[in-house]
C-alpha cells in the first residue's frame, strides 16, 4: 500500500486541503483509497462526514499506538492507497506518520512567515529519514518571482520542492464546504487540474520509492 503523509507544524498550512484532495484524486483514478486522520481537531473526518457515504472512506485515527496496526489493517482489507493527515504539533502523532509514510507532503504557502515555520517541520521530516516534499499552496496562480525565491528558501533548508503547486483557487473553498473536492464540482477548472497533475506526479514517484530497496531510499 502507498502511504502518504501530509505534514506541517503550522495551522492553517493547508494539510486537509491537500490530503482530502490527493486521496479523493487516487480513489478518482481506480485506487481503492482511504484518508487517515490522525488530527485530534478531525478536520478530515467532519468532511467526510458531510459526503454522506461517498468514497474515499475516512479514518479517524487520532489515539497514539493504533495507526500501524490501522494501516496494517487497511492493507489486508485491500486498500492500495492511503494518505495521512496530520495535527498541526511535532508531537508523537506525527512522529509515528512520518514512520509509517514512505513519502512526506509538507504544505506551505509561499510567504514569508509560513515559510520560517517550515524549519520546524524540516527537522522532523529529516528525523525520520523519508523523502519529503514541500507543496506550494494558497500563493497567486503566477508569480514569477515570488516562487523561485520561496523555491530557493526551502532548498537552504534543506528540502525539495514538489514541481506541481495548488494555487489559490475559489474551487477549493466552494467544494470542501460542501463536502466535496474542486474537480467533483468543477471537473473541467483549473483547481481541477492542479490537483490531477499533482496527484500523477505523486503516484509516481510514491510508486518508484515503494519500488526501492529500503537501503536506497534516500531524503
Amino acid at each position: 500500500m502507498l502511504t502518504v503523509a501530509v505534514i506541517s507544524q503550522k495551522g492553517g498550512a493547508g494539510k486537509t486541503t491537500l490530503a482530502i484532495h490527493l486521496g479523493t484524486a487516487a480513489h478518482a483514478s481506480g485506487l481503492p483509497t482511504v484518508i487517515v486522520d490522525t488530527d485530534p481537531q478531525a478536520t478530515a473526518s467532519r468532511w467526510g462526514k458531510w459526503r454522506a457515504g461517498m468514497d474515499p472512506d475516512v479514518i479517524d485515527c487520532a489515539s497514539y499506538g493504533l495507526l500501524p496496526d490501522k494501516l496494517a489493517a487497511l492493507d489486508r482489507a485491500g486498500a492500495a492507497f492511503a494518505v495521512i493527515d496530520t495535527p498541526p504539533a511535532a508531537d508523537i502523532m506525527a512522529r509515528e506518520a512520518c514512520r509509517a509514510a514512505s513519502l512526506l507532503l509538507i504544505p506551505c504557502r509561499p510567504r514569508a512567515f509560513d515559510l520560517d515555520a517550515v524549519r520546524t517541520t524540516a527537522e522532523l521530516a529529516k528525523a525520520s529519514g523519508k523523502p519529503t516534499f514541500v507543496v506550494f499552496m494558497a500563493g497567486p496562480p503566477r508569480g514569477s518571482v515570488l516562487y523561485p525565491e520561496a523555491g530557493e528558501l526551502v532548498q537552504r533548508i534543506g528540502l525539495q520542492v514538489a514541481p506541481v503547486m495548488l494555487p489559490e483557487r475559489a474551487a477549493f473553498h466552494h467544494s470542501v464546504a460542501q463536502g466535496k473536492t474542486a474537480f467533483e464540482i468543477e471537473p473541467g477548472g483549473k483547481a481541477a487540474e492542479d490537483v490531477a497533475r499533482l496527484w500523477e506526479w505523486v503516484r509516481k514517484h510514491a510508486s518508484e520509492i515503494a519500488s526501492k530497496p529500503a537501503s536506497t531510499v534516500v531524503a
